[in-house]
């Protein structure tokens, strides 16, 4: 019961973020919102590595449940790649704003300074 609310949670959360990419002409927010729904993915590789009464994998014990380390990684990794990926889409941002002298997107593709 836990766990599908904890899923159900994180499909929510990156609607929002969905919901503000297809929505928002700033380039600023549409950052914000990719960072939304990375935050999303994160909590759903958490959720997907839980188990009850399961522990860490630090201790050999025999015939414990261990929790999914790999998950855990990925996750980690994620985050990463996500912190990478936002920052350059900022750095692009800015590039852009000094170019054109304003974020929104649709005067951009327009070409209008």
């Amino acid at each position: 019961m836990m766990q599908q609310a904890t899923y159900a949670t994180a499909a929510i959360v990156f609607a929002i973020g969905l919901y503000g990419v297809v929505t928002h002409r700033n380039m600023i927010k549409i950052c914000i919102s990719l960072s939304v729904m990375e935050s999303a993915v994160v909590m759903l590789f958490v959720a997907l590595a839980y188990r009850p009464g399961a522990t860490a994998p630090i201790l050999d014990e025999e015939g414990a449940a261990y929790v999914d380390p790999l998950l855990h990684a990925l996750s980690l990794t994620a985050i990463v790649i996500g912190a990478g990926v936002i920052s350059v889409a900022l750095a692009l941002t800015v590039m852009v704003y000094r170019h054109y002298g304003t974020t929104d997107i649709t005067a951009v593709f327009r070409g209008q300074r």
